[in-house]
């Protein structure tokens, strides 16, 4: 999952690269040329959303997503246990609703033949698969997760459950960030 998390990271930034070009290119030529290559901003809403639906895979496998821990350090490892495996669950269940939802836009997208109100008239098909495609692969992690946390809590493996879905330590994440920071 690691593996994932880390091209996942470099999809996303290589998209932020190319779009920041993109629109640097494009206040350029508005600027110099009084000419404009148009759709910046749709390009920018399309990489935004794509770039969103990794961003949840990558929160996901990193534990970089919000809890409040300060109680939760503080709880018995039976009930930290518990707590990681309803969190692992719930966003299981937040994959398979995004599944459902955006299965909806993909079919009205594809009844309606759905382009873009832009100068491209993009089909709209194109980044909203790109978009469920980055879901798709939020709620299959998500299941995985939650299958993992699922055997370790009911074979009642809570202090090893506790180790890998446990809210990342402010010491632990330091640590991270002075690492890569050596690699760079």
């Amino acid at each position: 999952m690691d593996i994932l998390a880390t091209w996942i990271s470099r999809i996303f930034g290589l998209s932020m690269l190319f779009l920041s070009g993109f629109v640097a290119l494009e206040t350029v030529m508005r600027k110099l040329f009084n000419t404009s290559l148009q759709g910046a901003d749709e390009l920018a809403g399309y990489t935004l959303a794509f770039g969103a639906s990794l961003a949840f895979i990558v929160a996901m496998i990193d534990r970089a997503h919000i809890r409040i821990d300060v109680l939760h350090a503080r709880f018995p490892v039976w009930l930290q246990a518990t707590v990681d495996w309803l969190s692992v669950i719930s966003l299981a269940v937040l994959g398979l609703f995004f599944l459902y939802v955006g299965w909806f836009v993909i079919s009205d997208t594809l009844s309606y033949g759905s382009t873009a109100a832009t100068p491209w008239r993009t089909p709209l098909i194109w980044p909203q698969s790109a978009w469920y495609a980055g879901l798709a692969i939020f709620a299959l992690c998500s299941f995985v997760m939650a299958a993992r946390a699922s055997k370790l809590f009911f074979a009642r493996r809570h202090a090893q459950l506790a180790r890998e879905f446990n809210p990342k330590p402010a010491e632990d994440e330091l640590s991270e960030e002075l690492d890569q920071l050596k690699e760079r």
